[in-house]
């Protein structure tokens, strides 16, 4: 069982690996947050530009995520309520509860942007698809995999989901199996240390397109979704019944955090790894569309198709999970449910103005990443502290430990993404 000394719930119990393996599903689909367009872009640009030098930044970005990401499903799974939800319910100000779902809003907002764009690039890479047109039909396909969560319920979501999360794994990783890297490069990576603002730079960027506020608000959600409320503190045989369910549903829980971080880190670090073999020192490879063309020039036209592949089903996957945080969030703050299918028509709109508008993409990645810099610590702060109530948990609430790890990778994060913020604002 993936155990973690911070974590202190209650201990397994025995259940078959059929019974088990049903339980799996939301941390796979809130995973695909961690690999969408504007990761793709980070790593690419780490291992072209650094070579192996912040390996240790993915491996870091990916421990602290299997945290916050466990912390954000045990509070959807023990309370039956989403983060948004509960958020709603303790501010009581109305001016409170919209002002802080306006942030949280432009962060949705600013995913789908990113989101739409790495589609709508990957559509021409592979077809020559106009850019515009691009995003229509990424924006398209995403609402009929919306359609699936909306009518057959969240676990034929889940499999569509899990299903573009292999065709990325494979897009994306392909390219080091052509061409392995220097194992004594990457041992060395490990170690952690910098070289020039550049490199804090874009560490800064690693972390901050790793952890995102909405893959927070999602999970709560879905776990909730899958699961239901779990919470009762009466003592009674109905809550000791209970309460069994709760430690089988966290430690289903901890093994699908663990398998959906393992998968969402070993492609990050694949990405960083085929630039750092291939791409070092080549031109160009600080956008999607000139990676593409290097990775054709040195691995040949198949690794580059796979990884327009991955790229494509990483916009329609992201953007699909995207959309369903949005509404999430809109509901739990707002109390006011809009179908998905609206909301999607709706949070098109800016991604697609400004694909209309012909602003360079990259450019467009590089400000979403700086916009969901904002909203990091609206999320993490109010997690970390609602996990750790008592009141809000019961038994299940988390031991100093576990809030000890929370709140330092809360602060490093959100000093690293200060720090990506300053950097990019002041042209450092």
């Amino acid at each position: 069982m993936p155990k973690n000394s911070a974590i202190d719930d209650a201990p397994a119990v025995r259940t078959t690996a059929p019974r088990s393996l049903w339980l799996l599903g939301p941390a796979l689909v809130a995973g695909v947050a961690y690999l969408d367009p504007g990761n793709v872009a980070s790593n690419m640009t780490a291992g072209a530009q650094y070579g192996y030098l912040l390996v240790w930044v993915v491996i870091a970005g990916n421990v602290m995520a299997w945290l916050i990401q466990y912390l954000s499903a045990k509070l959807g799974v023990v309370t039956g309520q989403s983060l948004p939800e509960m958020l709603g319910a303790r501010l009581r100000r109305p001016w409170a509860r919209r002002a802080y779902w306006l942030q949280a809003e432009l962060v949705a907002m600013a995913t789908d942007l990113a989101e739409i764009i790495g589609g709508a690039v990957a559509l021409n890479l592979l077809f020559n698809v106009p850019l515009l047109l691009g995003g229509l039909i990424t924006g398209a396909v995403s609402m009929v995999l919306l359609a699936v969560q909306s009518r057959r319920g969240p676990r034929h979501f889940e499999f569509v989901i899990i299903g573009l999360m292999a065709i990325i794994t494979i897009g994306f990783v392909a390219g080091v199996f052509v061409a392995p890297p220097d194992p004594a490069g990457v041992v060395g990576g490990l170690v952690p240390r910098f070289e020039g603002t550049g490199s804090v730079l874009l560490a800064a960027s690693i972390l901050g397109a790793t952890i995102m506020p909405h893959a927070i608000y999602a999970h709560s959600s879905l776990a909730r979704d899958r699961f239901g409320s779990a919470a009762s503190h009466a003592e009674t045989e109905a809550v000791r019944t209970e309460t069994s369910r709760i430690r089988r549903l966290l430690t289903a829980t901890r093994w699908d955090v663990s398998i959906a971080m393992v998968i969402a880190g070993s492609v990050n670090l694949g990405i960083l790894l085929l630039a750092a073999a291939n791409l070092a020192g080549v031109a160009g490879t600080d956008s999607l569309e000139g990676a593409h063309a290097a990775l054709a020039a040195s691995l040949g036209p198949v690794v580059a198709t796979f990884f327009a592949v991955g790229l494509l089903a990483s916009g329609l996957a992201s953007t699909s999970v995207g959309a369903y945080a949005g509404a999430e969030i809109m509901h739990g703050l707002l109390h006011v449910r809009v179908p998905l299918l609206a909301r999607r028509l709706v949070t098109l709109i800016p991604a697609l103005a400004i694909l209309w508008a012909g602003v360079d993409p990259t450019l467009a990645l590089v400000l979403s990443q700086v916009v969901l810099s904002f909203g990091i610590p609206f999320a993490l702060i109010p997690l970390v502290a609602l996990t750790a109530q008592r009141r809000t948990l019961g038994p299940w609430a988390n031991r100093v430990w576990t809030t000890v790890a929370g709140v330092t990778a809360s602060v490093l994060l959100i000093a690293l993404n200060g720090a990506l913020l300053w950097l990019v604002l002041t042209g450092a």
